[in-house]
């Protein structure tokens, strides 16, 4: 890896998101707007803290799975990867640079959804807020990472789109957000233990009731961090010249 060429890689990126406004929309004021219609759909402040917690864990990741894996899929179809991978670039110095471009963008997403959520939706906090930005903040990372490895099994931007609901629909079923993960039949509680969103939304609930700060919530969070970096290293293996 090279640290230069990182940084070209993820300067080149946020110079593409500045001209294209509608991705940028997308990414940054889709979570926030959806916090809002879910506020006053509900119209009840208890029912909003309740589920609050758990869109921040949802929206982030779902907005940045699906923009990332569509980008990174018209850089393979358009032959932009194919002329970059001629170049000294390495498959960890792409990777790394669409990951702090769209971490930016991730950023500034979390930002903007937990102001709003914080202040004009009056959601409280029993704790401290920055282990909050810190599930959130990840769990963006983990849609970034996850979209950048599906895009090397998609064709087409409609494929990149049919991958999300294989990706998000387990995960969300069996991530403990309808019915306890302990209460779930043992296959399917086997199932939701590897699957990375199931520890974002457990370390999400302590974050947000204030609990203590213990091994559950720093296992939790090694857990997401591990599955990042997981999903960037198996990325990078499927990053190979198609010529010579």
């Amino acid at each position: 890896m090279n640290a230069t060429i990182t940084l070209a890689t993820a300067r080149r990126i946020m110079s593409q998101l500045r001209n294209d406004r509608r991705t940028v929309a997308l990414m940054v004021l889709v979570p926030t707007l959806v916090m809002v219609l879910l506020y006053y759909v509900m119209d009840d402040e208890r029912s909003f803290a309740a589920w609050a917690p758990v869109l921040l864990c949802v929206f982030p990741f779902l907005v940045m799975f699906l923009v990332t894996s569509i980008s990174t899929l018209r850089e393979r179809t358009s032959g932009t990867l194919e002329r970059l991978m001629a170049s000294p670039l390495k498959q960890l110095d792409l990777l790394l640079g669409y990951g702090l471009a769209f971490g930016v963008m991730a950023c500034l997403q979390v930002a903007l959804a937990l102001s709003v959520s914080l202040t004009w939706l009056g959601m409280e906090l029993a704790g401290a807020l920055w282990p909050l930005i810190l599930v959130a903040l990840l769990n963006a990372l983990l849609g970034t990472a996850l979209g950048l490895l599906c895009s090397a099994f998609a064709r087409t931007e409609f494929q990149a789109v049919q991958f999300m609901p294989v990706v998000m629909i387990p995960q969300i079923l069996l991530g403990g957000i309808l019915v306890p993960r302990d209460q779930m039949a043992t296959v399917l509680e086997w199932i939701s233990n590897v699957l990375p969103m199931s520890y974002a939304i457990e370390a999400m609930k302590l974050a947000v009731m204030g609990a203590d700060l213990n091994g559950d919530f720093w296992r939790d969070v090694i857990v997401v961090v591990g599955s990042i970096l997981l999903a960037l290293g198996l990325g990078a293996a499927t990053l190979r010249r198609r010529t010579p």
